[in-house]
């Protein structure tokens, strides 16, 4: 499901960054309500051990859940939310933020629709991690990461972060799907060969 995009908020700050921007690390605190109007933020959690997965993306009409958490009670960031598209965006002010929750119902609905779409995809993203195999997790996460020509232009790493997994474990997986004849993987791209063999695979736990 698309969200609408927000309308422009008289009072808030224009804001645009190129892709590859990090926009906020853990610890840093929030300067306000983020409204996405293009591109496209990805938010993700490194381990101890330097593993990588991604949370969820933000784009326009959604809400970063960790934002929201910081205004809500002043915490600082957990996560690391990086531009993966350039962006064009508002900065709301901490006051400004509040004073519409506080005052525009419209406003208020937007964020509680947008917030509950959001924990659904939490939802979504813990039970493939806790149920659902590796493979059956490649597999899904190839499919609705290729472009309309079947290219996945990803690292193993960046693949391995989407799927909560190592990357050595996404490489032999990779391997084990060019062997099956249903990819061809070559550096920086995954290359769709067979999607309803990839969709097959998808549905197996």
């Amino acid at each position: 499901m698309t969200a609408r995009p927000i309308p422009s908020i008289a009072g808030a700050r224009p804001m645009t960054c190129p892709a590859g921007t990090v926009l906020f690390r853990p610890m840093d605190e929030c300067p306000g309500f983020v409204s996405v109007q293009e591109g496209t933020i990805r938010v993700s959690l490194t381990g101890p051990g330097g593993r990588e997965i991604v949370l969820y993306r933000v784009r326009p009409g959604e809400v970063c859940l960790q934002t929201f958490a910081c205004l809500a009670d002043g915490r600082t960031y957990t996560a690391e939310g990086v531009a993966e598209t350039d962006i064009v965006a508002e900065i709301v002010p901490v006051p400004l933020y509040e004073k519409l929750m506080a005052e525009d119902p419209a406003f208020r609905t937007h964020i509680s629709s947008a917030i509950a779409h959001r924990f659904a995809d939490f939802e979504h993203l813990v039970e493939n991690l806790a149920l659902t195999g590796l493979e059956s997790r490649l597999a899904s996460a190839l499919l609705r990461l290729a472009d309309g020509d079947g290219d996945v232009l990803m690292t193993h790493e960046a693949l391995a972060a989407e799927i909560g997994s190592a990357r050595e474990v996404v490489s032999r997986q990779l391997a084990r799907f060019a062997k099956s004849g249903l990819i061809d993987s070559a550096r920086g791209r995954v290359r769709i060969v067979s999607r309803a063999g990839l969709e097959q695979k998808s549905r197996e736990a």
